[in-house]
């Protein structure tokens, strides 16, 4: 009995093992297969690496800001008696726009210059006095000094009622109205913007390693959304003397023509500088680069001879160099060479000596210059 259940044992170890045996035979077979299984080939798009000439800049955003703007304010308390305006309007510099009540002011006024005139009598009175010898030079003295406080009085009022008229302090174009007639304006409060937009300023920052560049009487292009497919050019009028420690930029001034007033103060401008001649650059499409934090590559296609005598095309990952970037097009300063083409699209799907196929569809247009329809 025993060696019957001992036989038993053994016959049932024996058969586990050959089970677990086929199992490992099977897995390994099914792993060899698909290790060597031929991957299927990947549809890509390709581009030819060309030489091109690509003018030296240096791009930015910038703000416009109006020459002389501002918003336009009371200096003194008052009730609008008058408005002298339109919004929108175009003023001349020292075109009255708005009057306050001075009704008050201008009485006080009248009866200040009289008190003056009559200290300016008594004044050369006195000194006619005084060169007979008929008044001492202490009676003089106070003559002068009530002479003087009269016409400090008087001046002092005529200022306080020059406040009650605000005048265009420079040439522009007015914004929106904010206040109304018969209105009770306390001092600072908004009565209207003004803004010079003929030039105009632009204003951007660039790093401290462009600073070497960077020089007056530049030739600046910019480039707005409102107005699209135009370019306005002026020119570098000021460099900010200091660096700005915190983002360790440097402002830069340049000042437009705006005949037509298209520029307005805030409009956001991609700007661009000519630094003069251009460069000769090996260029291939923005999409054929994939951007990894150990190195940016591209995949080249080889193209070997295939079993029928058709081409059998491949792919190789291949480390480049890039540089700066102009419209959809990016320089390759190392790792290509004029005439290697390399794919645009698909790149997901693609690793080193992947087979691959050329998509019969035309691949979307790459250029230095992009037109989007915004349609």
């Amino acid at each position: 009995m025993n060696l019957k259940i001992l036989f038993t044992l053994i016959g049932l170890i024996v058969l586990f093992l050959l089970v677990f045996a086929v199992q490992a035979v099977m897995r390994m077979g099914m792993n060899q297969f698909f290790d060597n299984m031929p991957m299927p080939a990947a549809t890509i798009t390709v581009a030819e690496a060309e030489t091109a000439a690509w003018a030296r800049g240096i791009s930015a955003v910038g703000t416009a800001r109006a020459v002389n703007g501002t918003q336009l304010t009371t200096e003194a308390a008052g009730i609008v008696t008058e408005i002298r305006f339109t919004s929108g309007d175009t003023v001349e510099k020292g075109q009255i726009l708005l009057r306050l009540d001075d009704d008050t002011d201008r009485a006080e006024l009248q009866s200040l210059r009289a008190a003056a005139e009559l200290a300016r009598l008594d004044l050369d009175r006195t000194e006619r006095l005084h060169r007979q010898g008929s008044v001492s030079k202490a009676e003089l003295d106070r003559a002068k000094s009530q002479a003087d406080q009269a016409s400090g009085a008087l001046n002092s009022q005529q200022a306080r009622v020059n406040q009650k008229t605000i005048r265009a302090p420079f040439s522009g174009q007015l914004g929106i109205r904010q206040v109304d007639l018969g209105e009770y304006l306390s001092p600072g409060t908004p009565v209207v913007s003004l803004q010079q937009l003929d030039p105009v300023y632009l204003e951007f920052n660039l790093p401290e390693q462009r600073l070497a560049d960077i020089r007056l009487d530049m030739t600046v292009r910019a480039e707005v959304d409102a107005w699209p497919g135009e370019t306005f050019e002026g020119r570098v009028t000021a460099i900010e003397p200091g660096i700005n420690p915190g983002t360790r930029n440097f402002m830069i001034q340049a000042t437009l023509d705006n005949p037509e007033q298209k520029l307005r103060a805030g409009m956001f401008a991609r700007v661009t500088l000519d630094l003069g001649d251009a460069d000769e650059v090996v260029a291939i499409p923005q999409t054929a680069v994939s951007y990894n934090p150990y190195g940016n590559a591209v995949f080249v296609i080889v193209e070997n001879e295939g079993n029928n005598g058709e081409p059998h095309l491949t792919v190789n990952r291949r480390f480049v160099r890039t540089g700066r970037t102009l419209g959809d097009m990016v320089a390759v300063l190392e790792g290509l060479e004029p005439g290697d083409r390399v794919a645009t699209s698909g790149l997901l799907k693609l690793n080193n000596n992947a087979t691959v196929k050329i998509s019969d569809e035309a691949q979307p247009p790459a250029s230095t210059t992009p037109t989007p329809d915004n349609s």
